[in-house]
């Protein structure tokens, strides 16, 4: 299942009943759960598990039989390639008045005193960088070719007006020391920057790709 804080998320920015497109649907967890709740649900991916919700397609391969309602991408956006063309895709995929909700991962926001911590949470893992200086250079090698939070934001507000926006906990998905609400805490406190966004924006209106 989908954690119970992004499903509750997802359903109250939905109007009820609504058209639903998942993009980078994984293995179906969210889609899943929004069928469940009685939204009518297309999800795409080109590793998209078997079902009647699911097409084995990705964003740009797939054509619709009308538009949506709703847009979600939970963790997916920042991997596809061509950023500028998904995200005008995703707009003209909207009705007027729909919405875009994302779920994402800002991985350019990582500082030091976020790599001082997250190597602490690592201490036993025997993989684990030596150092901070290695920490933070293992970081960038291993995202360097994902989009982060500035790129995306720049694309969304080419196309978007943001009506929700909200710093999210990130890397205790990747920390079985770490709960998502002790790293919250540590977030709103200062302590570590947070490596995550939520974000709702609905379309300025009809866009050339």
């Amino acid at each position: 299942m989908p954690s119970a804080s992004l499903h509750a998320f997802v359903e109250a920015q939905l109007p009820p009943p609504a058209r639903v497109l998942e993009v980078g649907c994984g293995q179906g967890e969210l889609a899943r759960a929004l069928a469940d709740s009685g939204y009518e649900v297309v999800a795409v991916d080109p590793d998209a598990p078997e079902g009647d919700l699911f097409l084995t397609v990705s964003l740009e391969e797939f054509v619709p039989s009308e538009p949506f309602e709703a847009v979600v991408a939970s963790r997916s956006l920042h991997h596809i390639h061509d950023l500028a063309g998904a995200v005008t895709t995703i707009a003209n995929l909207l009705k007027p008045g729909g919405r875009f909700i994302l779920d994402e991962h800002a991985c350019d926001r990582m500082d030091a005193k976020t790599a001082r911590w997250y190597l602490e949470q690592r201490a036993h893992d025997p993989e684990a960088p030596s150092s901070l200086e290695a920490c933070l250079a293992d970081w960038e090698a291993d995202h360097h070719d994902l989009h982060g939070h500035a790129a995306m934001c720049d694309e969304l507000d080419r196309h978007f007006s943001e009506r929700f926006f909200a710093w999210m906990p990130y890397l205790y998905g990747e920390l079985s020391s770490v709960g998502e609400e002790e790293e919250r805490a540590l977030v709103e406190s200062g302590a570590i920057q947070a490596m995550g966004f939520r974000y709702v924006g609905e379309p300025k209106g009809p866009v050339s790709s």
